[in-house]
């Protein structure tokens, strides 16, 4: 059999092919990878921050498969402020206290054909909401002893994307005191508003299902917006109570801005004295057994009746004496029968109690 020669001028273009094409293998490996170099901001932002990614290099046009991915998603749009760049600007906000998470699919391109090695993600944290906001929308629902008398540029009640942005940048308002309320609560409110508004807090949780702890979590502020949406107010208006130990101790109880209850009280005995302060009513009991130890080491067991607790074991209850008005309890304020089952009617949680010296 004869082998067929080959001439050296096509051999020769063979092998220049063949080596071209292993040049532009490695003229395609060569281009680095895709990366994506900062995204901002960082850490805990406003729920209504812009969100920007930057890449390494000049991108090709985003595909709606290319396109970053957050979670939870919200509305908004993407846009492009630069080649490099990808800016992410909400239609609305995010609630406080909410974990974002940003994803960038591995189909992300540039123009020269680079790539993500990897889909690569980030996340963000939610900062608290502002007071401002909170008190104003807790002001509107009846929660607070004060009433927003102007506000500019309020959001209405049906526009979400609006009422979750002035979460983080709330309306310019004017809060004022109604009714007849005592000094000692304007000068709570002046000095400290967290308590008052923790009471509030607490007593909104009551009356829409909430854990009550006081807390303006996310669950709160997403409770808050739906009530404002529906108009929900509170029910059960506003209480305050002030135990004082001033001879003869006493016990006084507004709600609404005026006296509903004065009445003989006992604070704790020398040793065992109740705590002086404001609290907020934690836990409510039509009755209960009371058990502890008296001072002198014996053991108590107490059958008391319409008891709410405000600070610790401390409680305002009835409990069975021969008269009130001086120190003779351990710790808890207590009230004629009479005046006790009327001052459980008002004190509902998140209550305020101030205790006097």
């Amino acid at each position: 059999m004869r082998i067929r020669s080959i001439p050296v001028a096509v051999l020769a273009a063979a092998l220049s092919l063949g080596g071209g094409a292993a040049q532009a293998r490695a003229a395609t490996s060569a281009v680095p990878a895709l990366r994506l170099t900062a995204v901002s901001p960082k850490g805990t932002v406003p729920g209504d921050a812009s969100i920007v990614l930057r890449f390494s290099s000049a991108l090709a046009p985003v595909t709606a498969r290319s396109e970053p991915r957050l979670s939870p998603a919200t509305a908004g749009t993407w846009s492009e402020p630069n080649p490099t760049t990808l800016s992410f600007t909400p239609t609305g906000a995010y609630l406080p206290g909410t974990v974002v998470r940003i994803t960038v699919p591995k189909r992300m391109a540039a123009t020269d054909g680079a790539t993500l090695s990897k889909a690569v993600t980030a996340t963000l944290l939610v900062e608290n909401g502002s007071t401002v906001r909170l008190t104003q929308l807790l002001a509107e629902l009846r929660y607070l002893p004060v009433h927003l008398t102007s506000i500019e540029h309020q959001p209405r009640p049906e526009d979400t994307a609006g009422q979750l942005r002035a979460i983080f940048q709330p309306p310019a308002g004017r809060l004022e005191f109604g009714g007849a309320w005592p000094a000692e609560l304007h000068e709570l409110w002046t000095g400290d508003q967290s308590m008052v508004l923790r009471g509030a807090i607490m007593a909104f949780e009551s009356q829409h299902g909430l854990a009550i702890d006081g807390v303006a979590s996310t669950a709160l502020w997403e409770a808050l917006l739906s009530a404002r949406a529906h108009r929900q107010f509170n029910t059960g208006g506003y209480s305050y109570a002030v135990a004082s130990e001033s001879s003869p101790e006493s016990f006084t109880l507004y709600h609404d801005g005026r006296v509903v209850l004065r009445t003989p009280a006992n604070t704790g005995i020398p040793g065992q004295g109740t705590a002086t302060g404001t609290f907020p009513v934690y836990e409510r009991l039509r009755s209960q057994t009371m058990q502890g130890t008296n001072p002198d080491g014996s053991h108590y067991a107490d059958f008391v009746q319409f008891v709410a607790y405000f600070n610790g074991g401390d409680a305002v209850h009835y409990m069975p004496r021969a008269f009130y008005g001086s120190p003779q309890s351990l710790g808890c304020v207590e009230l004629p029968y009479d005046a006790a089952e009327q001052a459980w009617g008002y004190l509902s949680y998140g209550t305020l109690v101030t205790v006097l010296p």
